[in-house]
């Protein structure tokens, strides 16, 4: 009993010690979270240049669809093609906008190499799988007569495709002024197409102007570049006040590097009109990429085969290309600001349908044992194919 006044006296000091020491852990942390927040929060506030001061977008490009009797027969069992691009469809439903050429048309039967019409269901399953616009301005553009072109502009409509570089008919194709105008976060690109020719074949009479061309002799040499005729377009372009403008070309010869004198004309003519970004296709082989960075430009003269026979070496690999697309929103500058591609392999395997694949994910799966791995004269082909699409990309 005698100690016990002195543990009472004691309790009161424990407790203004107590009292003392809550408002100063408070006050540490209090300075902690300021600190904090200070360096690490600042990604966070809105106010930091280049997060709000620029957009971004992604654009994406095939090269040629190639119809044929092997690409028709990859619809598979239920006429879907589903397998046919099962593997590439993030690279282009990832995209912001996705573009390729499809060489054939969709005129009806019969299918395959002699006609180059394709079943409906391909547009179908070209939408699902992500791709956004078809540039239909080609060397197979009028295989089905102009009643087999406006078959194939209302296919790929009713499919929710974008048609490019042809027009139902003289009327359509002055209203719509030769380019397509789509906006994407606010960035409006203006997309066009133009074909060396047809095949060798003419535009009927009162059919002028439904596809939109490179040459006065698209019938014939290639030699007369229509420079008229492509800066009417291209001003009409400048018109629209674009942020971005998009040139798809099917150009050059087939099976062949080299790129013609005729060639840069076009490519001089259309970046002094303003086009940013043109895209080649046609040669069906991988060809040199040019990308300023100055200037924000670039220009990819062949893409290559997106989906073909893939019967002819070089043919059987191509790339699908993304482009980075930056837009100033205080200045309203757009420029292309980097680039990228991904390696693409046309496989085709006994006893089953042509189907694309990317080459190095396709190398792991088979290097890792993984099923349904590719026979390993498959990896070998797609190993050789890696080297050469890095050295003509390069030129």
């Amino acid at each position: 009993m005698e100690n016990e006044p002195k543990r009472r006296r004691r309790r009161p000091r424990r407790a203004k010690k107590r009292r003392l020491f809550l408002p100063v852990l408070i006050a540490v942390v209090c300075v902690a979270a300021v600190v904090f927040f200070a360096t690490n929060g600042k990604p966070e506030d809105p106010t930091e240049p280049g997060d709000v001061d620029k957009t971004v977008i992604n654009l994406s490009f095939g090269g040629d669809l190639n119809i044929t009797d092997d690409v028709v027969a990859a619809a598979g069992s239920d006429g879907s093609f589903q397998g046919a691009f099962m593997d590439v469809l993030p690279l282009l439903s990832d995209a912001d906008l996705a573009a390729l050429n499809l060489e054939g048309t969709f005129s009806g039967g019969p299918y395959g190499s002699e006609s180059k019409s394709a079943p409906a269901a391909l547009a179908t399953a070209l939408k699902k799988a992500g791709v956004d616009i078809l540039q239909l301005a080609n060397s197979c553009t009028l295989r089905g007569g102009i009643g087999g072109l406006v078959s194939t502009i209302d296919t790929v409509k009713y499919a929710g495709l974008e048609p490019l570089g042809v027009y139902r008919n003289t009327e359509e194709a002055r209203k719509e002024r030769g380019f397509v105008l789509m906006e994407v976060k606010g960035v409006k690109i203006a997309f066009v197409a133009f074909t060396k020719g047809m095949d060798g074949m003419t535009l009927p009479a009162g059919s002028e102007g439904c596809i939109n061309l490179l040459y006065k002799d698209y019938d014939s040499t290639y030699q007369k570049v229509d420079e008229e005729g492509i800066s009417k377009i291209m001003d009409d372009v400048s018109r629209a006040k674009p942020d971005l403008v998009v040139a798809m070309l099917h150009w050059g010869s087939e099976f062949n590097d080299t790129i013609s004198d005729s060639q840069e004309k076009i490519c001089k003519l259309l970046q002094e009109k303003g086009a940013d970004v043109l895209i080649g296709t046609h040669p069906h082989y991988v060809q040199k990429m040019v990308f300023d960075k100055e200037k924000g430009t670039f220009v990819a003269y062949s893409l290559g085969d997106f989906f073909g026979d893939a019967t002819r070496a070089g043919s059987e690999y191509s790339v699908i290309l993304h482009l980075e697309v930056t837009k100033n929103d205080k200045t309203g500058e757009t420029r292309v600001s980097g680039f990228d591609y991904t390696p693409i392999f046309t496989v085709r395997q006994e006893g089953r349908p042509l189907r694309v694949i990317r080459i190095r994910e396709t190398m792991a799966a088979y290097e890792n044992q993984y099923m349904d791995a590719v026979p390993e004269s498959v990896y070998k082909d797609m190993a050789y194919a890696l080297k050469r699409i890095e050295a003509r990309i390069k030129g």
